[in-house]
């Protein structure tokens, strides 16, 4: 993706968050010299990798497979396996109409969908196997809003803004948005983006940036380079 599209795909994505009534954490405007200054100050921040994250899963397709992200708080694995402490985490999403978020899972992470507000969010699932692989001919149960529903193989939800789905490890899904963009909200266990996404096709998690402007802030996948973090 080029870097201007990314930076323009942030002023978008902040002027939605904001038609909704949510507002960014401060952080989210710093500028990339900015982030540099402060890095030790934002220690946490940066372990935690909370911040912007915009992918088109390597295909170099945003607009048809693609999904907007803003980590906005993020727990620790060790506080999690231990069974006490800060084990949660939380996040804005944006998925445009007809815009795929492709087939995957979790290992660890169990979250909750929320729609947000705008269009239908439409969620296909699918089961697993008894090793924990997508099975095209299983189902299995979540929760929407707190009652059981059980789903057959390729099932679709659809949630209106308000609605949410509980999903588990080991439920397959891919989801878009219906008749318009959607801001989804996430709440799940500690999220670990970079070992704890299991795609059913062999696609990679983060896009690779063609440097064609100055970001206006960093994603969350230049920290590394820029932050040396």
């Amino acid at each position: 993706m080029k870097r201007s599209r990314i930076n323009a795909i942030m002023a978008e994505a902040d002027d939605m968050i904001r038609q909704y009534g949510f507002v960014l954490p401060p952080f989210a405007y710093w500028t990339p010299e900015e982030f540099v200054a402060r890095k030790t100050e934002a220690a946490n921040i940066i372990s935690a990798r909370c911040g912007w994250d915009i992918s088109d899963y390597g295909a170099g397709r945003y607009d048809e497979m693609g999904l907007f992200l803003f980590t906005l708080r993020n727990g620790r694995l060790a506080d999690l396996q231990r069974g006490g402490g800060m084990c949660y985490a939380e996040k804005l999403l944006i998925s445009k109409q007809d815009q795929l978020s492709p087939m995957h899972t979790h290992v660890i992470k169990a979250e909750d969908i929320i729609n947000r507000g705008g269009a239908t969010l439409v969620i296909e699932l699918f089961g697993s196997d008894d090793a924990g692989h997508f099975a095209e001919d299983k189902g299995g149960t979540v929760w929407c809003d707190g009652i059981r529903r059980d789903y057959g193989p390729g099932d679709k939800l659809k949630l209106a803004p308000g609605e949410s789905v509980t999903l588990m490890p080991g439920d397959w899904h891919a989801f878009w948005g219906e008749g318009g963009d959607v801001l989804i909200g996430e709440v799940s266990t500690v999220n670990d983006d970079e070992t704890d996404n299991i795609f059913r096709e062999p696609i990679g998690r983060f896009a690779t940036i063609e440097e064609d402007v100055a970001p206006t802030h960093l994603l969350v996948s230049d920290y590394r380079a820029a932050l040396g973090a």
